[in-house]
């Protein structure tokens, strides 16, 4: 592999470049699809380059947790690893905040050793860095990419970085980070006028919390009439802590992320209840809005969108990253089977239609659903969930879907 930097390359003058497949975003989703078709360049001949605007150490110290279910480890483990710090999640506990009705997903049901990990993004994206580093994948780093143009045969990407301005020339280009066009929206760019998006009204207060009774490799989904608050179990010395997904109104959000600790975590303990116990630690507090944006046409001429380029979800259920992942699998068969043709797109879009319209679906649902603070549906909700445990095919099919999702 060659990494391409300033300090590699010198001050060489600019150079044009052709491959068969441009992928710009070296987050977990680009990296796993520069990974996957340098693993299958044996068999598919195709030469691949990564384009990213950070240096590829710049995300290994990133604290924050990610949930990654158990189908997108196995796609991940058997060719590219998983980081050895991952968290199981051996059970899910969903309920709503003082309402009855609540459900139980277990590994056990499913007969896999969990049902999902929680990992730290920095180290998922270090393992999975360090796979594509072995590989072919040619890795232009501290570079940022300007609007492509479409001809016929390809796709001409202007790059600019330290060393100077230069040209790719590719026959399919992936934009797999969402910010893929300089002072242009993303989606336009790629399918003016077919986004999907929605303003939740709630803003996500995430951090790292401890607890003074933890419940080892449980992960809760407490639904409230603000938002859902989800605590995933990501380790500690006595396995006390939990990654925090705190959904709330917004200038609830602003006025929660200014306070003490203490008095946050006492709104916390007040929100969630006391199934963990007190709450005693809060670190790393942030807040991002919530929003649903999704495109509904994925490929336009030779280009295409996965991950958070495609898709940016609620957080309720932890799919997002999954379903980028997905995304990135799939195209790279297409890719691998198809070659870098315009054929292999359209296969990828059709493959990815069922799998992102019941996901998307099912997410935005219940960021919905699960927030209309109306008793009679409260009840409803709680009759619902309670259902859950007495129709086991539903919820194996529901687990499922979360799990590894609809795969053509």
């Amino acid at each position: 592999m060659q990494i391409e930097t300033a300090e590699t390359i010198g001050h060489a003058p600019p150079a044009d470049y052709h491959f068969d497949i441009a992928i710009v975003g070296a987050g977990p989703v680009g990296l796993a699809l520069a990974g996957w078709l340098a693993k299958r360049s044996a068999t598919s001949r195709l030469s691949v380059a990564l384009i990213d605007a950070r240096e590829p150490g710049a995300a290994s110290a990133d604290p924050r947790a990610i949930a990654v279910s158990h189908g997108s480890r196995a796609m991940l483990e058997s060719s590219l690893g998983f980081p050895a710090d991952a968290t199981p999640i051996k059970r899910i506990h969903v309920s709503q905040r003082g309402q009855f009705g609540r459900t139980l997903i277990d590994h056990d049901e499913h007969g896999l050793p969990a049902l999902g990990y929680v990992v730290r993004y920095g180290s998922l994206v270090t393992t999975l860095a360090q796979a594509v580093s072995k590989t072919g994948v040619h890795w232009f780093t501290e570079t940022t990419a300007s609007t492509p143009l479409h001809d016929h045969d390809g796709v001409t990407l202007p790059i600019h970085s330290a060393i100077g301005d230069r040209t790719i020339r590719a026959r399919i280009l992936v934009n797999a980070e969402g910010g893929l066009y300089k002072e242009t929206d993303t989606s336009s760019a790629l399918s003016a006028d077919v986004k999907n998006t929605r303003d939740y009204g709630q803003t996500a207060i995430v951090g790292t919390v401890s607890v003074s009774s933890p419940q080892p490799g449980v992960a809760w989904e407490r639904f409230t009439p603000e938002g859902p608050i989800a605590l995933l179990p990501c380790g500690g010395a006595r396995q006390a802590d939990y990654a925090l997904v705190w959904c709330c109104d917004p200038e609830e959000a602003a006025r929660r992320s200014q306070l003490p600790d203490d008095a946050f975590l006492a709104e916390l303990g007040a929100a969630f209840g006391e199934r963990l116990g007190r709450f005693t630690r809060i670190a790393g507090r942030a807040m991002f809005p919530l929003g649903l944006n999704a495109l509904n046409a994925l490929v336009d001429r030779r280009t295409v969108a996965i991950g958070n380029a495609a898709q940016t979800l609620h957080p309720v259920a932890g799919q997002g990253l999954n379903l980028g992942l997905r995304d990135a699998h799939a195209l790279c068969d297409a890719l691998s089977t198809n070659g870098p043709s315009t054929v292999a797109l359209s296969l990828f879009a059709q493959r990815r239609a069922l799998d992102r319209r019941m996901t998307i679906g099912a997410t935005d649902t219940l960021a919905r659903l699960f927030t209309i603070d109306f008793p009679p549906l409260a009840a409803l909700r709680g009759l619902a969930l309670s259902a859950l445990e007495f129709v086991p095919p539903v919820k194996t099919v529901l687990a499922r879907q979360m799990m590894f999702g609809q795969r053509r």
